[in-house]
């Protein structure tokens, strides 16, 4: 994988991104989730903590009712007895479900996503992301749509190295139509931040726009878990709607 350092303020058009890694906090793991959004339906949602994890959700009702529900309402993190899932749609439950005790996080990942393909938004075919941590380790997948319409499938074993993240995201980072989706290796992040509110909030300001720029910003989570207490993760969650 690539060792150099990419930046979240480099990235103007994510769409939605993971980043899983070690902040700088001993004994600690972490998960960033965060939503990027460009037209009004996908600037109205918000994350929230319920149900045994993050959930994704729009802010009105009347969203809800006009748009797809599967790609509206999802869980995006969840605490299971074994680890934790991450993904960018319903996917994620079965990833948390993969997490047997003593299973290798890109072996899991790869059995939870065995039925899985891309998301069906013609004409830009949006990649299914996920991520997980289970045991010491952490892994990282892309589901993303080949040349002849068949799905490509990378699953990828992240190290967590203090102070160090690795990022997925579901577009490549230009603003651009039509929209380039994430290819290749997971990117290597700084992760900052003692507390996962320290590092939601350094996220969700690593990913305002510059000067004249458009604010594309919708929600950022974050979670900590910690070695000693994987029972009790601290989460922190950012929406914008909230703050405007």
């Amino acid at each position: 994988m690539d060792d150099s350092i990419t930046r979240l303020s480099s990235l103007e058009y994510p769409g939605r991104l993971i980043v899983i890694g070690a902040p700088r906090r001993a004994g600690t793991a972490a998960i960033v989730y965060a939503i990027t959004g460009r037209s009004p339906s996908s600037q109205a949602r918000k994350l929230v903590s319920r149900d045994g994890g993050v959930w994704v959700q729009p802010t009105d009702e009347e969203t809800l009712r006009k748009g797809n529900v599967d790609l509206l309402v999802y869980p995006a993190i969840l605490f299971g007895p074994a680890g934790l899932a991450v993904s960018n749609g319903k996917q994620t439950a079965d990833v948390r479900d993969a997490l047997l005790p003593g299973a290798a996080p890109a072996a899991a990942l790869a059995r939870a996503l065995a039925a899985w393909d891309f998301e069906p938004d013609a004409p830009i075919f949006t990649p299914r992301i996920s991520g997980c941590l289970a045991g010491d380790g952490a892994g990282l997948g892309v589901v993303r749509r080949g040349p002849s319409g068949e799905s490509l499938k990378s699953y990828f074993a992240v190290p967590l190295r203090e102070g160090e993240g690795w990022l997925v995201s579901t577009y490549a980072g230009p603003n651009a139509d039509p929209l380039p989706v994430f290819t290749g290796e997971p990117r290597r992040v700084s992760l900052e931040g003692r507390t996962a509110a320290e590092t939601a909030e350094s996220a969700y300001r690593d990913l305002a726009p510059g000067p004249s720029g458009r604010d594309l910003r919708v929600a950022v989570a974050c979670v900590f878990v910690s070695a000693a207490d994987p029972g009790r993760p601290d989460v922190h969650i950012v929406n914008r709607h909230e703050r405007t």
